[in-house]
């Protein structure tokens, strides 16, 4: 289990703040394989999963929203035949929190 996946989520309001280029920096180290993107003018976190055929996609979508309801925190997720991709950003504040990186560590653990 990395450090920031073990770490606790918290309630995210509208003014909460976003991660800093510095955050970014530090909390990347441990999910390196994840792209910050940038859609509608909104930062967010996405890596694309791969798999041997639907049903371990499903699978798998299945377990990253399991956690995403232990967190009250919900993706975007997209699966197709033999890849899932999953996007993580804070709705509220429209950008990347903490929560984004923590849950981003979390579905790397649970596509182990």
């Amino acid at each position: 289990m990395s450090q920031l996946s073990a770490q606790q989520c918290e309630a995210c309001s509208v003014d909460a703040p976003r991660v800093t280029e510095d955050d970014i920096a530090e909390y990347r180290k441990e999910v390196p394989e994840w792209q910050i993107i940038e859609r509608d003018g909104i930062m967010q976190l996405e890596r694309t999963f791969t798999f041997k055929d639907f049903v371990q996609a499903l699978d798998f979508t299945q377990r990253v929203g399991d956690i995403a309801e232990q967190a009250d925190h919900h993706p975007a997720i997209l699966t197709e035949y033999g890849k899932v991709t999953v996007t993580w950003w804070s709705h509220k504040i429209k950008g990347l929190h903490k929560n984004d990186f923590i849950l981003a560590a979390r579905t790397d653990e649970v596509a182990k």
